[in-house]
Protein backbone atom coordinates (compact mmCIF):
# COMPACT_ATOMS: atom_id res chain seq x y z
CA UNK A 1 0.00 0.00 0.00
CA UNK A 2 0.96 3.68 -0.80
CA UNK A 3 1.80 6.04 1.51
CA UNK A 4 -1.18 8.36 -0.40
CA UNK A 5 -3.47 6.37 0.66
CA UNK A 6 -3.11 7.87 4.24
CA UNK A 7 -4.26 11.07 2.46
CA UNK A 8 -7.56 10.06 1.20
CA UNK A 9 -10.47 11.73 2.91
CA UNK A 10 -12.44 9.23 5.23
CA UNK A 11 -16.55 9.63 6.23
CA UNK A 12 -18.44 8.77 8.76
CA UNK A 13 -21.94 7.78 8.97
CA UNK A 14 -22.84 11.04 11.35
CA UNK A 15 -20.73 14.78 11.15
CA UNK A 16 -17.82 15.51 8.76
CA UNK A 17 -15.63 13.66 7.32
CA UNK A 18 -11.67 13.10 8.19
CA UNK A 19 -9.03 14.94 5.30
CA UNK A 20 -6.98 12.19 6.18
CA UNK A 21 -6.38 8.95 8.31
CA UNK A 22 -4.92 10.76 11.28
CA UNK A 23 -5.83 11.11 14.38
CA UNK A 24 -4.77 12.39 17.09
CA UNK A 25 -4.64 10.42 19.92
CA UNK A 26 -6.20 11.46 23.04
CA UNK A 27 -3.06 12.07 25.44
CA UNK A 28 -2.94 13.10 29.04
CA UNK A 29 -0.89 16.48 29.48
CA UNK A 30 -1.82 17.73 32.73
CA UNK A 31 -2.33 21.56 31.31
CA UNK A 32 -5.42 22.19 32.16
CA UNK A 33 -6.95 24.74 34.91
CA UNK A 34 -6.95 22.45 38.86
CA UNK A 35 -11.31 22.77 38.32
CA UNK A 36 -11.08 21.66 34.77
CA UNK A 37 -11.34 24.87 33.03
CA UNK A 38 -9.28 24.98 29.90
CA UNK A 39 -5.71 26.63 29.96
CA UNK A 40 -3.54 28.34 27.25
CA UNK A 41 -1.37 25.93 27.31
CA UNK A 42 -4.16 22.93 26.48
CA UNK A 43 -5.15 25.41 23.78
CA UNK A 44 -2.18 25.69 22.22
CA UNK A 45 -0.65 22.16 22.23
CA UNK A 46 -4.03 20.90 20.47
CA UNK A 47 -4.45 23.63 18.23
CA UNK A 48 -1.52 22.83 17.18
CA UNK A 49 -2.26 19.62 16.06
CA UNK A 50 -4.80 20.63 14.47
CA UNK A 51 -2.54 22.92 11.89
CA UNK A 52 -0.10 20.47 11.77
CA UNK A 53 -2.84 18.22 9.18
CA UNK A 54 -4.46 16.24 11.40
CA UNK A 55 -7.82 14.97 10.00
CA UNK A 56 -9.53 14.57 13.50
CA UNK A 57 -7.83 16.46 16.93
CA UNK A 58 -8.93 14.52 19.83
CA UNK A 59 -8.94 15.83 23.18
CA UNK A 60 -7.53 14.82 26.44
CA UNK A 61 -9.43 12.37 28.76
CA UNK A 62 -12.16 14.84 29.97
CA UNK A 63 -13.84 13.60 32.98
CA UNK A 64 -17.81 13.62 33.18
CA UNK A 65 -17.99 14.67 36.69
CA UNK A 66 -15.67 15.60 39.27
CA UNK A 67 -14.89 12.65 41.28
CA UNK A 68 -14.10 10.78 38.15
CA UNK A 69 -11.00 13.05 38.05
CA UNK A 70 -7.62 10.64 37.16
CA UNK A 71 -5.11 13.14 37.09
CA UNK A 72 -3.74 16.74 37.85
CA UNK A 73 -4.19 19.13 35.24
CA UNK A 74 -7.15 17.01 33.20
CA UNK A 75 -9.17 18.96 31.21
CA UNK A 76 -13.25 18.85 32.55
CA UNK A 77 -16.65 18.48 30.98
CA UNK A 78 -18.64 18.21 34.34
CA UNK A 79 -20.26 21.93 34.52
CA UNK A 80 -20.92 24.98 32.69
CA UNK A 81 -18.11 26.57 33.73
CA UNK A 82 -16.28 24.12 31.27
CA UNK A 83 -18.14 25.53 28.11
CA UNK A 84 -16.37 28.78 27.43
CA UNK A 85 -12.62 27.21 27.37
CA UNK A 86 -14.46 24.05 25.38
CA UNK A 87 -16.00 26.23 22.91
CA UNK A 88 -13.19 28.68 22.13
CA UNK A 89 -11.13 25.04 21.45
CA UNK A 90 -13.97 23.76 18.98
CA UNK A 91 -14.10 26.80 17.13
CA UNK A 92 -9.98 26.82 16.37
CA UNK A 93 -9.94 23.15 15.81
CA UNK A 94 -12.63 23.63 13.49
CA UNK A 95 -10.87 26.92 11.68
CA UNK A 96 -7.58 24.39 10.81
CA UNK A 97 -10.23 21.95 9.07
CA UNK A 98 -9.33 19.45 11.39
CA UNK A 99 -12.58 17.79 12.85
CA UNK A 100 -12.96 18.70 16.73
CA UNK A 101 -13.30 15.99 19.52
CA UNK A 102 -13.67 15.54 23.06
CA UNK A 103 -13.04 12.44 24.78
CA UNK A 104 -15.43 11.54 27.40
CA UNK A 105 -13.55 9.72 30.56
CA UNK A 106 -14.01 8.67 34.73
CA UNK A 107 -11.33 7.04 36.47
CA UNK A 108 -13.14 5.37 38.28
CA UNK A 109 -11.30 2.91 40.94
CA UNK A 110 -8.10 4.74 39.35
CA UNK A 111 -8.87 8.42 40.63
CA UNK A 112 -6.33 9.36 43.41
CA UNK A 113 -8.04 9.61 46.75
CA UNK A 114 -5.64 12.61 47.17
CA UNK A 115 -7.15 14.65 44.24
CA UNK A 116 -10.76 13.95 44.87
CA UNK A 117 -10.85 14.19 48.45
CA UNK A 118 -12.95 11.11 48.66
CA UNK A 119 -12.94 7.73 48.13
CA UNK A 120 -12.69 6.87 44.64
CA UNK A 121 -15.63 4.56 43.11
CA UNK A 122 -16.01 1.20 41.21
CA UNK A 123 -18.54 -1.13 39.85
CA UNK A 124 -17.61 -3.47 43.30
CA UNK A 125 -15.55 -2.55 46.11
CA UNK A 126 -11.89 -2.56 45.41
CA UNK A 127 -9.31 -2.73 48.42
CA UNK A 128 -6.33 -2.32 46.23
CA UNK A 129 -7.24 1.24 45.27
CA UNK A 130 -9.37 1.75 47.95
CA UNK A 131 -12.71 2.28 46.28
CA UNK A 132 -16.44 1.64 47.22
CA UNK A 133 -18.71 -0.23 44.90
CA UNK A 134 -21.35 2.25 42.96
CA UNK A 135 -25.16 2.24 44.36
CA UNK A 136 -27.22 1.56 41.16
CA UNK A 137 -28.58 4.87 41.50
CA UNK A 138 -25.22 6.10 41.74
CA UNK A 139 -24.64 4.33 37.91
CA UNK A 140 -27.83 5.64 36.89
CA UNK A 141 -26.00 9.28 37.75
CA UNK A 142 -22.96 8.12 36.05
CA UNK A 143 -24.78 6.86 32.44
CA UNK A 144 -26.97 10.57 32.99
CA UNK A 145 -23.52 12.69 33.24
CA UNK A 146 -21.43 10.50 30.87
CA UNK A 147 -24.94 12.10 28.48
CA UNK A 148 -24.85 15.34 29.84
CA UNK A 149 -20.95 15.74 28.81
CA UNK A 150 -22.11 14.88 25.45
CA UNK A 151 -24.53 17.13 25.34
CA UNK A 152 -21.65 19.83 26.34
CA UNK A 153 -19.72 18.87 24.19
CA UNK A 154 -22.07 19.04 21.59
CA UNK A 155 -23.33 22.85 22.59
CA UNK A 156 -19.63 23.99 22.49
CA UNK A 157 -19.51 23.25 18.87
CA UNK A 158 -17.51 19.89 19.05
CA UNK A 159 -18.07 17.88 16.23
CA UNK A 160 -18.08 14.79 17.88
CA UNK A 161 -17.34 12.51 21.34
CA UNK A 162 -15.49 9.57 22.11
CA UNK A 163 -16.31 7.45 25.00
CA UNK A 164 -13.40 6.41 27.10
CA UNK A 165 -13.75 2.58 27.80
CA UNK A 166 -10.36 1.58 27.94
CA UNK A 167 -7.20 1.62 29.91
CA UNK A 168 -8.99 0.36 32.86
CA UNK A 169 -10.85 3.45 33.79
CA UNK A 170 -14.21 3.28 34.80
CA UNK A 171 -16.12 1.67 31.56
CA UNK A 172 -13.43 -0.76 31.44
CA UNK A 173 -13.63 -1.51 35.03
CA UNK A 174 -17.64 -2.09 34.39
CA UNK A 175 -17.14 -4.54 31.22
CA UNK A 176 -14.11 -6.15 33.47
CA UNK A 177 -15.26 -9.88 34.66
CA UNK A 178 -12.29 -9.81 37.45
CA UNK A 179 -13.29 -6.29 38.50
CA UNK A 180 -16.77 -6.08 38.09
CA UNK A 181 -18.56 -8.22 40.66
CA UNK A 182 -22.02 -6.36 41.01
CA UNK A 183 -25.22 -9.05 40.89
CA UNK A 184 -27.64 -6.43 39.22
CA UNK A 185 -28.03 -5.40 35.72
CA UNK A 186 -24.59 -4.12 35.62
CA UNK A 187 -23.01 -7.06 36.34
CA UNK A 188 -22.41 -10.78 35.85
CA UNK A 189 -22.63 -11.71 31.87
CA UNK A 190 -20.81 -9.49 29.37
CA UNK A 191 -24.33 -8.32 28.24
CA UNK A 192 -24.59 -7.32 31.68
CA UNK A 193 -21.46 -5.61 32.09
CA UNK A 194 -21.62 -3.82 28.47
CA UNK A 195 -24.99 -2.42 29.35
CA UNK A 196 -23.69 0.60 30.66
CA UNK A 197 -22.18 1.43 27.58
CA UNK A 198 -24.89 1.00 25.54
CA UNK A 199 -27.36 2.62 27.99
CA UNK A 200 -24.63 5.82 27.75
CA UNK A 201 -24.37 5.41 23.47
CA UNK A 202 -28.39 5.21 23.45
CA UNK A 203 -28.24 8.36 25.21
CA UNK A 204 -25.97 10.69 23.83
CA UNK A 205 -27.91 9.49 20.41
CA UNK A 206 -31.05 10.33 22.01
CA UNK A 207 -30.30 13.53 23.31
CA UNK A 208 -27.56 14.88 21.08
CA UNK A 209 -27.80 16.25 17.30
CA UNK A 210 -28.78 13.70 14.65
CA UNK A 211 -25.21 14.26 12.93
CA UNK A 212 -22.98 14.13 16.26
CA UNK A 213 -19.81 12.27 15.74
CA UNK A 214 -20.05 9.14 17.98
CA UNK A 215 -16.82 7.04 18.68
CA UNK A 216 -15.62 4.36 21.29
CA UNK A 217 -12.22 3.29 22.69
CA UNK A 218 -11.73 -0.39 23.86
CA UNK A 219 -8.61 -2.36 25.28
CA UNK A 220 -8.57 -5.59 23.64
CA UNK A 221 -6.35 -6.94 26.98
CA UNK A 222 -4.85 -6.53 30.27
CA UNK A 223 -6.75 -4.35 33.02
CA UNK A 224 -8.85 -7.75 33.84
CA UNK A 225 -10.34 -8.12 30.34
CA UNK A 226 -10.89 -10.63 28.38
CA UNK A 227 -9.96 -10.61 24.62
CA UNK A 228 -12.69 -13.08 23.79
CA UNK A 229 -15.41 -10.75 25.04
CA UNK A 230 -14.01 -7.64 23.55
CA UNK A 231 -13.94 -8.65 20.41
CA UNK A 232 -17.45 -9.82 20.81
CA UNK A 233 -18.61 -6.52 21.94
CA UNK A 234 -16.85 -4.93 19.35
CA UNK A 235 -18.39 -7.40 16.62
CA UNK A 236 -22.26 -6.36 18.32
CA UNK A 237 -20.95 -2.87 18.44
CA UNK A 238 -20.25 -2.67 15.00
CA UNK A 239 -23.09 -4.63 13.09
CA UNK A 240 -25.61 -2.15 15.33
CA UNK A 241 -24.21 0.70 13.76
CA UNK A 242 -24.64 3.51 16.72
CA UNK A 243 -21.74 4.30 16.81
CA UNK A 244 -19.54 6.11 14.08
CA UNK A 245 -16.12 4.64 14.57
CA UNK A 246 -14.37 1.96 16.71
CA UNK A 247 -10.59 3.00 18.88
CA UNK A 248 -8.98 -0.07 19.47
CA UNK A 249 -5.79 0.98 21.75
CA UNK A 250 -3.35 -1.72 20.93
CA UNK A 251 -0.08 -0.88 23.01
CA UNK A 252 1.85 -2.08 19.63
CA UNK A 253 -0.18 -2.33 16.65
CA UNK A 254 2.30 -5.63 15.74
CA UNK A 255 1.81 -7.14 18.70
CA UNK A 256 0.39 -10.64 18.77
CA UNK A 257 -2.59 -11.64 22.12
CA UNK A 258 -1.33 -11.71 25.29
CA UNK A 259 -3.85 -14.50 25.42
CA UNK A 260 -3.03 -18.03 24.36
CA UNK A 261 -6.03 -19.25 23.15
CA UNK A 262 -5.78 -16.28 20.22
CA UNK A 263 -2.11 -16.36 19.68
CA UNK A 264 -0.40 -17.21 15.83
CA UNK A 265 -1.63 -13.77 14.69
CA UNK A 266 -1.45 -10.35 15.19
CA UNK A 267 -3.79 -8.68 17.80
CA UNK A 268 -5.01 -6.11 15.56
CA UNK A 269 -6.43 -8.62 13.05
CA UNK A 270 -8.63 -10.36 15.26
CA UNK A 271 -10.70 -6.75 14.53
CA UNK A 272 -9.51 -6.41 11.33
CA UNK A 273 -11.36 -9.13 10.60
CA UNK A 274 -15.11 -8.32 12.18
CA UNK A 275 -17.58 -6.78 9.41
CA UNK A 276 -18.23 -3.18 10.74
CA UNK A 277 -20.65 -2.42 8.12
CA UNK A 278 -21.25 1.28 8.46
CA UNK A 279 -18.62 1.61 11.28
CA UNK A 280 -14.94 2.89 10.75
CA UNK A 281 -11.97 1.50 12.71
CA UNK A 282 -8.77 2.74 13.96
CA UNK A 283 -5.88 1.62 15.78
CA UNK A 284 -3.58 3.00 18.33
CA UNK A 285 0.38 1.45 19.20
CA UNK A 286 3.81 2.26 17.98
CA UNK A 287 2.87 3.82 15.05
CA UNK A 288 5.67 5.89 14.85
CA UNK A 289 6.10 6.46 10.97
CA UNK A 290 4.65 6.87 7.91
CA UNK A 291 5.58 3.48 6.95
CA UNK A 292 3.77 1.92 10.30
CA UNK A 293 0.55 3.72 9.40
CA UNK A 294 -0.12 2.61 5.91
CA UNK A 295 0.49 -0.88 7.29
CA UNK A 296 -2.33 -0.56 9.86
CA UNK A 297 -4.35 0.14 6.54
CA UNK A 298 -2.62 -2.17 4.54
CA UNK A 299 -3.86 -4.70 7.49
CA UNK A 300 -7.20 -3.42 7.49
CA UNK A 301 -7.62 -0.34 9.48
CA UNK A 302 -9.73 2.54 8.13
CA UNK A 303 -7.37 5.16 9.95
CA UNK A 304 -4.64 5.30 12.81
CA UNK A 305 -4.38 7.57 15.72
CA UNK A 306 -0.97 8.78 16.72
CA UNK A 307 0.23 9.52 19.90
CA UNK A 308 4.14 10.02 20.87
CA UNK A 309 5.20 10.90 17.20
CA UNK A 310 2.45 13.57 17.96
CA UNK A 311 3.97 15.05 20.67
CA UNK A 312 7.22 15.01 19.14
CA UNK A 313 6.08 16.54 15.92
CA UNK A 314 2.85 18.73 15.98
CA UNK A 315 2.81 18.71 12.28
CA UNK A 316 3.66 14.94 11.97
CA UNK A 317 1.00 14.40 9.04
CA UNK A 318 2.31 17.22 6.73
CA UNK A 319 6.14 15.98 7.11
CA UNK A 320 4.32 12.41 6.56
CA UNK A 321 3.24 14.32 3.15
CA UNK A 322 6.25 15.69 2.26
CA UNK A 323 8.23 12.48 2.98
CA UNK A 324 7.25 9.17 2.99
CA UNK A 325 10.53 8.01 4.50
CA UNK A 326 10.19 10.77 7.77
CA UNK A 327 10.72 9.14 11.15
CA UNK A 328 10.23 10.82 14.26
CA UNK A 329 13.16 12.89 16.23
CA UNK A 330 15.49 10.39 18.24
CA UNK A 331 14.58 10.04 21.71
CA UNK A 332 16.05 10.83 24.49
CA UNK A 333 14.62 14.74 22.58
CA UNK A 334 15.31 18.50 24.67
CA UNK A 335 12.88 19.98 26.68
CA UNK A 336 13.32 22.64 23.88
CA UNK A 337 12.27 21.07 21.30
CA UNK A 338 8.94 19.83 23.05
CA UNK A 339 8.40 23.40 24.25
CA UNK A 340 8.80 24.28 20.34
CA UNK A 341 6.55 21.47 19.72
CA UNK A 342 4.07 23.77 21.74
CA UNK A 343 4.33 21.73 24.65
CA UNK A 344 3.45 24.12 28.15
CA UNK A 345 5.90 23.64 31.11
CA UNK A 346 3.68 21.01 33.30
CA UNK A 347 3.14 18.75 30.18
CA UNK A 348 6.92 18.86 29.72
CA UNK A 349 7.54 18.10 33.17
CA UNK A 350 5.73 15.16 33.01
CA UNK A 351 7.45 13.78 29.75
CA UNK A 352 9.86 14.38 31.38
CA UNK A 353 8.69 10.86 33.74
CA UNK A 354 8.90 8.83 31.24
CA UNK A 355 11.98 6.91 31.04
CA UNK A 356 14.11 7.69 28.22
CA UNK A 357 11.61 10.28 26.57
CA UNK A 358 13.24 13.81 27.60
CA UNK A 359 17.61 14.11 27.87
CA UNK A 360 18.32 14.44 31.64
CA UNK A 361 19.84 17.70 32.65
CA UNK A 362 22.81 17.70 34.79
CA UNK A 363 22.85 19.63 37.49
CA UNK A 364 26.58 21.87 38.14
CA UNK A 365 28.64 21.03 40.85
Amino acid sequence: MSISTLFEPLSFAHGPAMKNRFMLAPLTNLQSHPDGRLSDDEFKWLTMRAQGGFGLTMTCAAHVQRIGQGFPGQLGIFGDEHLEGLTRLAAAIKAADSVAVVQLHHAGMRSPKELIGEAPVCPSDEAEFGARALTEAEVAQLIEDFIAAAERADKAGFDGVELHGAHGYVLSQFLSPEVNQRTDRYGGSPENRARIVREIIVGVRARCRPDLNLGLRLSPERFGLDLGEIRDLARDLMAEGKIDYLDMSLWDHRKEPMDEAFQGRSLMSWFTDLPRGDVRLGVAGKVMTPADAAACLEAGADFVLIGRAAILHHDFPKQAAADADFRPASLPVTREHLRQEGLGPAFVDYMNSWKGFVVQETQDA
